[in-house]
């Protein structure tokens, strides 16, 4: 008995904290970004608390878990999203902000890295020294590099080709004062296509790096 309500509560928390998260724009409509992204951070922190704990006790506990794991998009966020933009017109490279208050780049190889290699591109060096400006003066934010391939090839080749892509834009950015501990690598390999692989267009979309920039609040950083 136990572990059923344990699993029905489990589930009815994921979804309603799916809810909070896709409704947050319509009921935070006085809120700046920052406020609504820790806002739901909490929110969805202390759903889980409650299955957690069932009671007001792992509530919480779990709001203040959320409000510390989350992102936040502050001003700085916004502006570093608009120099990127500026940076990057163009150009190709996607610049958004994603549903959990990161900043995302993404690179196609066009700009990025020539097929089969892991040497920087001229055309990427401007992008990812505009990127790097002023980061060493943010000590709350989290860089993450994504390197992907299309599916032509190996396992044994794709996979490690994208880590070595990842890697060589940290380096870069290790060399433009960014901390090399602040920036989380990995390579995907074909895993994570988001063209088709059969035509060249979309093998050419799936050949890209993603670079992340997330803030935490000053709370979450102690």
């Amino acid at each position: 008995m136990t572990n059923q309500f344990t699993r029905r509560s489990m589930i009815a928390a994921v979804s309603a904290a799916a809810m909070m998260a896709g409704c947050a724009d319509m009921n935070m409509g006085n809120m700046s970004q920052t406020q609504k992204g820790t806002a739901v951070g909490a929110g969805v922190g202390a759903l889980a608390g409650a299955v957690i704990g069932r009671d007001t006790k792992g509530a919480v506990i779990g709001a203040g878990v959320g409000a510390l794991g989350g992102y936040v998009w502050s001003k700085h966020m916004q502006d570093k999203k608009m120099a990127m933009e500026r940076a990057t017109a163009g150009s190709g490279v996607q610049v958004s902000q994603t549903p959990d208050n990161q900043l995302k780049l993404n690179i196609p190889s066009d700009i990025s890295f020539d097929t089969g290699r892991a040497d920087i591109k001229p055309n990427l060096r401007p992008i990812l020294d505009q990127f790097a400006n002023g980061l060493s003066a943010q000590p709350n934010t989290e860089v993450r590099i994504i390197g992907h391939t299309d599916s032509q090839g190996t396992d044994a080749v794709n996979d490690p080709l994208s880590m070595q892509r990842a890697q060589a834009a940290r380096q870069y950015l290790a060399a433009r004062g960014v901390d090399p501990n602040r920036v989380a690598v990995a390579g995907r390999g074909e895993r994570e296509p988001v063209a088709d692989n059969t035509t060249e267009a979309g093998r050419a979309r799936n050949r890209r790096v993603e670079i992340y920039l997330g803030e935490r609040s000053n709370v979450a950083a102690r």
